[in-house]
């Protein structure tokens, strides 16, 4: 693959490991990058700390992670990309993070919460949100025609709540949060569904769908899972 910029739809991992863990990728991979004239492209996931999608934090060559209502010009098209989710398994994970801090302070250490890119399992600002100024603003210069998210709007699948009745039992909140989730992705949809939108990519859900509504081709990407848009 050569001459090709990946837009990674969320849950890129940005977080469980230290800083310099994401840089040494970075310098392992620069080389044949810049040989193949290839940049990947990082939205943020449920699965990131969102402090590392500022634009800044994260930002080489070829690789670069963006804040939310980035848009990306690239092969003839004009991508918007919006990350953020809800963590079905949030109440574990967050479990995880107070079991982790109980063991650091065992052991000597304090997190005082000044550090924002400490390792760790949860990040409470995950959801995605609806940014009524940063689109206009957006809208104001560029013409867009293709989204990439992390989410979906409510339309789309995944549509089964199968599987989160265990998780609903520790978390009396979550459907209602997911509801809220998929709705943000309604408001951007409402916004843009006058422009020339052919595409609208996302992830987090695990699966494989594809499906034209209202003209606009949306796909569903699993794990690992690649869709070209040319």
């Amino acid at each position: 693959m050569t001459y090709t910029v990946v837009i990674v739809a969320g849950d890129c991992g940005f977080g469980f490991e230290r800083e310099g863990y994401y840089d040494n990728i970075v310098k392992r991979n620069s080389k044949r990058m810049n040989k193949a004239n290839n940049w990947i492209v990082f939205i943020r996931g449920n699965h990131d700390n969102p402090a590392y999608f500022d634009g800044k934090t994260f930002a080489h060559k070829r690789f670069m992670a963006v804040p939310d209502y980035s848009v990306i010009r690239a092969c003839g098209h004009v991508v918007l990309c919006v990350g953020g989710a809800i963590s079905v398994d949030r109440s574990y994970r967050t479990e995880a993070c107070d079991h982790n801090q109980k063991m650091l302070r065992r052991f000597g250490h304090k997190d005082d919460g000044t550090d924002l890119l400490a390792p760790n399992y949860y990040w409470s600002n995950e959801p995605p949100a609806f940014d009524k100024e940063a689109l206009e603003k957006v809208l104001a210069v560029h013409s867009i025609d293709t989204i990439v998210t992390h989410t979906a709007p409510s339309f789309c699948e995944l549509q089964s709540k199968s599987g989160l009745e265990s998780w609903t039992e520790k978390d009396a909140g979550l459907m209602q949060d997911i509801r809220l989730e998929r709705s943000v992705m309604d408001e951007i949809y409402n916004a843009l569904k006058d422009h020339p939108i052919t595409h609208w990519c996302y992830g987090h859900f695990h699966q494989s769908w594809h499906s034209t509504i209202d003209g606009i081709f949306f796909k569903m990407l699993d794990i690992m899972e690649l869709y070209e848009i040319r």
